[in-house]
């Protein structure tokens, strides 16, 4: 990398040389700086004052045969700002001055940096237009544009606090007031903390990450499933940031060396947001994590989940069964615990009782008596599923099978009489029954107990504001392993892009569903030890759409991209 560096430099001083723009004594006195400061020859000749730097410009721009900007030229939009982080800015000199449509149009020192390009299509996800600019101006250029930038978002989400007024408040903070609780609650921390989480909830984030680094702390929302920056507050505020939300959360401030759990709530009006918070100890302090569970946000409408009608139908008549069981399935993040919350609204009426045990409780329903799970007490799913069952119960939800304790006892409690639903961890509906006979449940009991299973990921929705037509190879195509016709059919949509959905494309996310209900031939395929293959092949052949299935029909209305379909479902 030197040596590349280094020739660049010959080349560019031998320009220099030829064009009369410089001398060799001068040369060789820029030369001298840069063994030194390690800094580009154009940039060193230009800060001693040896060359204009409009002179530079335009040999580099006769060099790389690329156009050259004149920075004094350009008002640059904050909002253009946020797609290049302020770190890949600085190190790479490089700046972000407008945007037409998915190309975006970046000023650079050094334009035969292709890693660098490389890096920025994909940060940015927008196609790059590099143009040359000096680097003296542009180093200063970044300086003043990032700082300010930083400062304006915290005095902005400090205004938005200010703007709520009374109508925003932290409720059941600890009792017991500390030294460092009174010591911060006139500091400028308070106020920041709050904001915060006031400006999570508005832009409809799930998780908030608060990371110490050795020279900055950087701030993360989670929106659709993906962590987008929003500041980088000082690192002054390091230690203040911590203790203030460790005392919100009633956990020990004076003990850094574990991990600790604990729970916030924030009055905003009429709503009460519930905050979890878990905190885990990293190299320069300790990184929090808040998970946002707004009871506002809760869709419990299956029938406005998206499922296909056959899919809505057989889920609906398993959850109305008086017996059995009902298994939802998919990784984390993918939306079971919402869905069966959804199922348990909709059989919730004041003649059945209703019990969960869960692993933390996410939401707090009404007329549903919820258990949380504590291990470290021998409180675990197999202990409260026993206890339920001596608690008259109609219906039963289990957070997650884990065990074949827990699964025997699931699948005994289905089989007398009881509605039970939980979740796995497994890929699709068909490797569900594989995995709970692979558990050590025998097969004849989970082919007599289960009625159905769910699985689901989510997909990001397109914008609507910036939707537009777009087109894909017949290669691309013909990987998805579906009749390739059918699919040069389908409109396709794609977000170009905009403000409402901060240069993504996406905004908001949409469930994609593999609902397998039990038929006989299943439970007959179950019983003599059909493969995941053959349960797949009779469930398809039974009416079932598979994920991917599921997944181009939500192409095919516009809902969502191919590419978030494929990143989230198998052929």
């Amino acid at each position: 990398m030197a040596s590349a560096t280094a020739s660049s430099a010959d080349r560019l001083g031998e320009i220099l040389l030829r064009e009369g723009l410089i001398s060799r004594e001068q040369l060789g006195l820029a030369v001298a700086e840069q063994k030194t400061t390690k800094h580009r020859l154009g940039y060193l000749v230009v800060k001693l004052g040896l060359v204009a730097e409009i002179e530079i410009t335009k040999v580099l721009a006769r060099q790389y045969r690329m156009p050259a900007v004149d920075l004094s030229r350009f008002e640059v939009d904050p909002k253009i700002l946020k797609l290049v982080p302020a770190d890949v800015a600085t190190k790479g000199v490089v700046l972000p001055l407008k945007r037409e449509g998915r190309t975006l149009t970046v000023a650079m020192a050094d334009p035969s940096d292709m890693g660098l390009l490389e890096d920025l299509k994909f940060i940015t996800r927008f196609d790059l237009f590099p143009v040359i600019a000096g680097e003296f101006t542009l180093r200063a250029l970044i300086d003043k544009h990032y700082q300010v930038s930083d400062q304006q978002e915290l005095q902005n989400i400090l205004r938005d606090m200010e703007s709520s007024g009374e109508d925003v408040e932290i409720v059941e903070e600890q009792e017991e007031e500390t030294a460092t609780q009174a010591q911060m609650e006139d500091a400028p921390v308070v106020k920041l903390i709050n904001g915060f989480l006031i400006d999570a909830v508005k832009r409809g984030a799930s998780d908030i990450h608060i990371e110490p680094f050795e020279h900055e702390i950087r701030v993360r929302y989670r929106i659709d499933g993906v962590l987008l920056e929003i500041m980088r507050p000082p690192l002054k505020m390091k230690a203040a940031l911590t203790s203030r939300i460790k005392i919100l959360s009633q956990l020990n401030i004076a003990e850094r060396r574990v991990p600790q759990d604990g729970r916030l709530k924030l009055k905003m009006g009429n709503r009460v947001i519930d905050f979890r918070v878990s905190t885990l100890p990293v190299l320069y302090g300790e990184k929090i994590v808040l998970r946002i569970l707004d009871k506002g946000n809760l869709t419990l409408d299956l029938t406005k989940f998206g499922f296909e009608a056959k899919a809505e139908k057989d889920l609906m008549k398993a959850i109305l069964n008086p017996y059995g069981m009902v298994l939802v399935t998919g990784p984390t993040g993918s939306g079971k615990t919402t869905t069966l919350y959804s199922a348990l609204s909709r059989v919730n009426t004041p003649d059945v009782n209703i019990m969960t045990a869960e692993d933390p409780v996410e939401y707090n329903l009404m007329g549903i008596n919820q258990v949380l799970v504590r291990t470290e007490i021998g409180l675990t799913f197999a202990a409260a599923l026993k206890a339920f069952l001596r608690q008259d119960p109609n219906i039963i939800m289990i957070g997650e099978i884990r065990d074949l304790e827990t699964g025997g006892i699931a699948i005994k409690a289905a089989l007398t009489g009881h509605l039970v639903l939980s979740t796995l961890h497994t890929n699709d509906a068909p490797s569900t029954i594989t995995r709970m006979i692979d558990m050590g449940i025998e097969a004849f009991n989970v082919a007599s107990a289960v009625n159905l299973v769910v699985a689901q990921r989510l997909v990001r929705r397109i914008c609507k504001d910036c939707k537009a037509p777009t087109q894909y190879t017949d290669e691309i195509l013909s990987s998805l392993g579906t009749d390739l016709e059918s699919l040069r059919a389908i409109p396709f949509m794609k977000g170009t892009g905009c403000d409402t959905c901060s240069g993504t494309g996406y905004k908001g996310r949409a469930g994609i569903y593999e609902v397998m209900a039990l038929s006989p031939e299943l439970r007959r395929m179950i019983l003599r030890g059909a493969s995941v293959a053959e349960l797949r092949e009779q469930a398809v052949l039974d009416g079932m759409l598979t994920l991917r299935m599921d997944g181009i029909k939500k192409v095919e209305r516009g809902t969502t991209t191919l590419e978030e379909v494929v990143k989230e479902t198998a052929a």
